[in-house]
């Protein structure tokens, strides 16, 4: 492994002072693995894990405050997220193992890195290796031409197909969380869909965080009175697997239409997707099957599909539709 230096921040002051050095470090569920492989050699890690950011609170205006270290088991099993968000809870529990939810951060998930074998091969972007853009930009991106089953389908660029992997982030995209951060000009919040980045001609820059800043804290909205929500994940195995389709669905009905709804994908997407024209596809409608179906076809209409994925779009659509019908059962 490449030689590095360790920081242990008592302070969020301490820890953005050190920032420059290196990266931040809690659960280090994804770090350390891409540390094993070379993907990320960073010269210095600063661990955040004593500071203040591990609290689940309400907020005043009757959302939630949850803070960037709260583990995702600590979330997942949190009351008021299982009975006002359950969204959320499902996605949390559908996504790795016990073992690494009980040690996985609610920042650290905002930063989770794709799964691509390509991206994770050591040599990737060098001389000799696989290209890839994400890893060195203007290597090329092996996945095009390669083998791309998990590869998104949706966002995608002629510089990279990679898939976000984050069951969490989908169900965070439904609720239109924000993301609170501080770094050294200061603090900011940027809303959840703004947040992660698509890749276009810069796969390698995938969210909006700036150098040395921090993320501090996600805040929900208040839930919706009336509403329903569900996460459904759709993946070769029953567990600790990545999602092929997912689909997380908040969503209010009255007199039998929809009246209320917000509609985000995992498994096809370059980022956690929000599909806005599944959205206005059912608002209003009738709450049936040809309503589904037709909401699933508008959020699948722009893929673009390649040989070993082609499967996903119509995997998707079924996804959406059965959990369309569970939102507003």
């Amino acid at each position: 492994m490449q030689t590095f230096s360790y920081v242990k921040a008592s302070s969020v002051d301490k820890a953005l002072a050190s920032a420059s050095a290196g990266r931040f470090i809690a659960g280090g569920t994804t770090l350390v693995d891409l540390m094993k492989l070379r993907v990320e050699q960073p010269p210095a890690l600063v661990d955040i894990n004593l500071l203040p950011l591990d609290k689940i609170e309400p907020l005043p205006n009757g959302g939630l405050h949850i803070g960037a270290l709260v583990r995702n088991s600590d979330l997942a099993w949190n009351t008021t997220v299982k009975e006002k968000y359950t969204v959320l809870s499902e996605a949390l529990l559908s996504g790795a193992s016990p073992q690494l939810r009980n040690m996985a951060t609610t920042g650290g998930n905002l930063l989770q890195r794709t799964r691509c074998a390509y991206f994770r091969e050591p040599s990737a972007g060098m001389p000799g290796g696989y290209g890839c853009n994400k890893r060195t930009p203007g290597s090329g991106c092996a996945a095009l031409e390669g083998f791309h089953r998990i590869h998104a389908i949706l966002g995608t660029s002629d510089h990279c197909i990679a898939t976000h992997p984050s069951d969490m982030c989908v169900a965070m995209a439904a609720l239109e969380a924000v993301i609170h951060m501080e770094g050294p000009k200061g603090k900011r919040a940027i809303p959840f869909a703004e947040f992660h980045k698509l890749p276009g001609d810069t796969p390698n820059i995938e969210n909006a965080l700036e150098p040395g800043e921090l993320i501090m804290y996600v805040d929900l909205p208040k839930p919706i009175d009336g509403a329903k929500s569900t996460y459904l994940k759709l993946r070769d195995r029953a567990s600790y697997e990545f999602a092929l389709a997912s689909a997380a669905v908040v969503a209010k009905m009255e007199g039998g239409h929809i009246r209320y709804v917000r509609v985000a994908m995992g498994g096809v997407g370059t980022k956690p997707w929000r599909s806005h024209e599944a959205e206005a596809a059912l608002m209003g409608k009738s709450a049936d099957a040809a309503t589904f179906r037709k909401a699933a076809e508008a959020a699948l209409a722009g893929a673009k599909p390649r040989t070993d994925n082609a499967f996903k779009v119509e995997l998707a659509k079924r996804c959406l539709v059965r959990t369309l019908k569970t939102a507003t059962a």
